[in-house]
């Protein structure tokens, strides 16, 4: 008798479970239910600030669920209450499920700071955390006449540049004393102010919203805590997000800032387990994706009783961050100049005036840690040489000097790119595994993705799948799979 494994939440990583225990359910022990709040198939919620500046269209966000026979997916229903002695999920229609298993991925919602003027919850005032979210700040961007956004943080950005796009006047506005100040010092968050501004978007930090003032119900204007008044007549709240946990805590399960589990992903009930934005496991919460997706991948394992696979050496360094924004060329990854040891070396090279900077973090001959804003030609060189830990020259200018013959190339060719070189870190996809989807039939990006789940996760790396499939592609095909074969068993590193 298959065993029943209930799995609350339908988003990004309650997906990705689900779809690890099917691909690894051979014997079909696994009896799945799958809830879900939202009424659509599962999505990539990532890209939709991608949606939001039109880049991007809904259907491109879907994530199929596997064998929907094996799935019994309840969309547009939640869950209200755990009854653990009877081991059942008590849902918003009425029924129970009951579980033998039970996987709790119920994510984050998007926090609202309790601003003066909101309890009256006037129009136009939204935050983007979901499909609806997307559709109705879109709907808004067609007659609003300005948009504040509240909060200068990545996905903060992302949208006002997508609401700029949109042909709408922005504001953006931070408390802190600079943009991404998660991710950016003082110096290139500067710059990226001024690339900013020049597409359009006005930035004002160090300061924050006292007031949302609302009119016949409808929001017109905010107050600043400095007594500044701002017309606008769409708000966009993107201050953080605060893991979903009423459902555990009702449960009697513990929570602190998230559902509190071990090293193997359990709760306090052998039963229970938790994974993703939710899930606070003793390494500490993240909130990025990369990490929720393999909790997926080892919570699956741990159910088909297999060992979880080893990160490779690149998911194990701090992932790339990249702004995805029409006008800004922004990715940053490890170590920042100001948290940067005593012992390493700095190097930065900073150009306002053309929205450019470059941070470079060297630790023993090595990238630890590198930021690129304006300078899109180097950055790929530079993830790989930081994923890869190429040795850097004597001279790390030359780094920057693309074609000047400094030991990171100017662009990672197809052909040169070690078999082992990891090209989505999201899901730990190497070139070689790219290259035998490619030898099975997936011949364009979509079918690699789903082979590999390759550019499922934040899309940056697509450009990178997009040219190795042009190259394969393009390539004879006899020779292409006897390099293919080669780089499988004997992968070669280029020589500088």
């Amino acid at each position: 008798m298959s065993e029943r494994v209930v799995v609350v939440g339908a988003g990004m990583v309650g997906h990705r479970f689900v779809d690890e225990l099917v691909r690894g359910d051979r014997e079909e022990r696994f009896a799945i239910t799958l809830v879900g709040e939202e009424e659509y198939e599962p999505y990539n919620r990532i890209l939709l600030s991608e949606v939001l500046a039109g880049r991007a269209d809904l259907r491109a966000l879907t994530l199929p669920l596997p064998a929907a026979e094996r799935v019994d997916f309840r969309r547009g229903v939640s869950a209200v209450g755990i009854d653990r002695d009877a081991g059942e999920v008590l849902l918003g229609d009425g029924s129970r499920t009951p579980y033998e298993r039970l996987v709790l991925a119920t994510g984050a919602r998007a926090f609202v700071p309790p601003l003066d003027g909101l309890e009256s919850e006037p129009r136009h005032v939204h935050v983007l955390r979901t499909l609806d979210d997307c559709r109705n700040v879109a709907a808004r961007a067609i007659n609003a006449k300005h948009a504040v956004v509240l909060g200068g943080g990545l996905l903060g950005l992302e949208a006002a540049c997508g609401l700029r796009r949109r042909g709408v006047p922005v504001t953006v506005i931070d408390l802190d004393s600079h943009l991404m100040a998660t991710q950016l010092d003082g110096g290139p968050a500067r710059v990226l102010a001024g690339r900013l501004r020049a597409l359009g978007v006005d930035v004002l930090t160090g300061v924050s919203v006292a007031e949302a003032i609302s009119a016949y119900d409808e929001l017109v204007a905010v107050r600043l805590i400095d007594g500044r008044v701002l017309a606008a007549d769409l708000m966009l709240v993107s201050c953080g997000v605060r893991a979903n946990t009423a459902l555990a805590a009702g449960a009697g399960l513990t929570v602190d800032r998230g559902i509190v589990v071990d090293d193997a992903l359990t709760t306090a009930d052998s039963r229970i387990h938790a994974i993703g934005d939710c899930a606070q496991p003793p390494s500490g919460m993240t909130g990025l994706l990369a990490p929720g997706w393999a909790q997926a991948s080892q919570l699956a394992a741990t159910l088909l009783g297999r060992e979880p696979l080893e990160p490779t050496e690149a998911a194990e360094r701090p992932e790339p961050i990249t702004l995805k924004a029409a006008g800004v060329d922004l990715v940053t990854m490890g170590v920042r100049p100001s948290r940067a040891a005593a012992d390493d070396r700095v190097l930065t090279v900073s150009d306002p005036d053309a929205g450019r900077h470059v941070d470079l973090v060297l630790r023993e001959g090595a990238l630890v840690g590198v930021t690129v804003l304006g300078f899109p030609e180097v950055s790929p060189a530079l993830t790989l040489a930081y994923d890869r830990q190429t040795p850097v020259p004597l001279d790390p200018l030359s780094l920057l000097v693309t074609g000047g013959g400094g030991a990171v190339e100017e662009s990672p060719s197809p052909m040169r790119m070690p078999g082992t070189t990891t090209v989505c870190r999201c899901n730990g996809v190497t070139k070689k595994q790219i290259v035998s989807a490619w030898e099975d039939g997936a011949r364009n990006v979509d079918a690699v993705a789903a082979n590999t789940r390759a550019t499922t996760g934040c899309g940056g790396c697509r450009e990178v799948v997009c040219g190795l499939v042009d190259w394969l592609n393009a390539s004879d095909p006899a020779e292409s799979v006897s390099t293919a074969v080669t780089e499988r068993n004997t992968p070669v590193e280029t020589t500088t």
